[in-house]
């Protein structure tokens, strides 16, 4: 382990304020979640000069996706955590009478979370306020990409939660080597699949369980729909796909699958709502967030420059080098086996893939590893059932995108390399508790068939007891009774 004494202190510190039993006390859960609280309401208007600066975003789609967010789930733990913490209790067997069972969540320990840049604010307090919520002590390294926000942290953090409980970690991959080193009682990581599995084997090594929320291609299956449900859809298309981080984000919409027939009014109605949304000049575009880096935009930009690729762009397909800005774009079936369409794309450039019948986008989607989500736009119940029935997702949502995400009452994970592990809501806290289970039993009634020596009598009494058949054991002791006392 390479030594870096900041560090090491960092982490010994935080696991001797976790021995110490305080970050255990509910009173103590409630005043960090009320500072995460403070914290996103006193530096408001700074979080959204941050997030313009380093992502382009308009106040209100950072409201939207990353301050809104995290005051909406600290609000949310505050009102239930009391109920979260309490002790689950349950019956038990007959056959376990007199005896009492309940299930403690405790917390895991000492938690690292590594966030991502695209959502700088989100992805790391969201996955804190669970982190707290459930009593642990945590590490948080932000993206070193999105450096004004992680430095933020780094600098505000300190002065509204507990210094001794809570740190930031800031650097790049050099520092994120470094910190998978070291033994965590629990590891959540949002992020790319390759990095994901780096994360994953470094957990290995120390048999630390791990959240992992990584990505992929998140597909769109577009049924033909009438003209008034198309309006509707083409804006949850256009805002799931560019209205959210300028489609850099892991549930963003990834490509659309549509019956040929319907395709040209599906990307006629797309056109429109474009245009009304962000312009349709490169140079003057609004409420479209920017490209992270000249490394990501050289990226997206090399997908085009494919010339099998570039012949399919139906809508868009112009840079600003300057501003890092890539206009909303659209293409039509583009070939199958380019970059754009087996890589995740995480940029605003739309494959839209024709097919005879809807569908066939089944067999399509099960032929790619599992996305994050899967979005479906169908007025078909039947259609509904085959999809969840027949394909395997994070999640699936119907006739709309990305709301799932800010939704406390459902999961919110991967499945294959998309990811595992969940959280949001009472899920964050289960994410970050290990459920101890708890059984207390009297010395009274033993029973005595599951002790030696053996005997034919205690086997069918055991078959009886596994079977819960309370009758059949009560003739067996009935029939002991009188072979005893004839």
């Amino acid at each position: 382990m390479i030594d870096n004494p900041e560090m090491r202190r960092s982490v010994e510190e935080l696991r001797l304020t976790f021995k110490s039993g305080k970050t255990r006390s509910g009173d103590w859960r409630k005043a960090q979640l009320r500072a995460i609280l403070r914290l996103i309401q006193e530096n408001e208007d700074t979080l959204f000069r941050l997030l313009e600066s380093e992502l382009g975003k308009h106040p209100v789609e950072s409201y939207r996706d990353e301050i809104g967010v995290v005051k909406k789930s600290a609000d949310h733990a505050l009102t239930y955590i009391d109920q979260w913490m309490s002790p689950k209790k349950g019956r038990l067997p007959l056959v376990f009478f007199p005896a009492s069972r309940k299930v403690l969540s405790e917390p895991f320990g000492l938690v690292l979370i590594i966030g991502s840049w695209n959502f700088p604010i989100s992805l790391i307090l969201d996955p804190l306020i669970g982190a707290i919520s459930a009593g642990n002590t945590v590490v948080l390294k932000p993206s070193e990409l999105a450096l004004n926000c992680a430095s933020f942290f780094a600098n505000i953090l300190p002065s509204y939660l507990d210094p001794k409980a809570i740190k930031v970690i800031q650097g790049g991959i050099d520092v994120s080597n470094q910190l998978l080193q070291y033994k965590w009682d629990k590891i959540f990581f949002t992020g790319s699949t390759k990095v994901g599995k780096i994360v994953m084997g470094a957990a290995a090594m120390n048999l630390t369980p791990v959240t992992l929320e990584l990505g992929g291609k998140c597909p769109v299956i577009f049924d033909c729909l009438p003209n008034s449900d198309l309006k509707v859809a083409a804006k949850r298309v256009a805002s799931g796909k560019w209205g959210a981080c300028a489609g850099q984000a892991c549930i963003g919409i990834d490509y659309v699958i549509v019956e040929q027939k319907f395709a040209s009014t599906l990307i006629e109605q797309l056109k429109k709502t474009i245009k009304e949304f962000y312009g349709d000049d490169v140079k003057n575009l609004r409420n479209l967030a920017k490209i992270i880096n000249r490394g990501h935009f050289d990226r997206l930009r090399s997908y085009l420059e494919d010339p099998t690729v570039a012949n399919c762009i139906v809508y868009g397909g112009s840079f600003d080098d300057t501003s890092l800005i890539i206009e909303p774009t659209i293409l039509l079936d583009p070939p199958l086996d380019a970059a754009i369409m087996n890589e995740e794309i995480f940029g605003p450039l739309l494959p839209v893939i024709t097919m005879d019948k809807i569908e066939e986008s089944i067999e399509f989607i099960n032929s790619k590893p599992k996305p994050l989500a899967l979005y479906a736009f169908t007025k078909h119940e039947n259609f509904k059932k085959r999809i969840l029935a027949e394909t395997s997702s994070g999640s699936v949502t119907f006739n709309d995108t990305m709301v799932q995400f800010v939704c406390d009452d459902l999961p919110f994970g991967g499945v294959g390399q998309s990811g595992f592990g969940r959280y949001h809501g009472k899920y964050s806290f289960d994410t970050f508790s290990h459920e101890k289970a708890v059984l207390e039993r009297s010395f009274y009634l033993e029973l005595e068939p599951r002790h030696p020596p053996w005997s034919t009598f205690k086997l069918e009494f055991l078959r009886c007891v596994y079977n819960y058949n309370y009758a059949g054991m009560l003739r067996l002791l009935l029939g002991l009774k009188r072979t005893s006392n004839p």
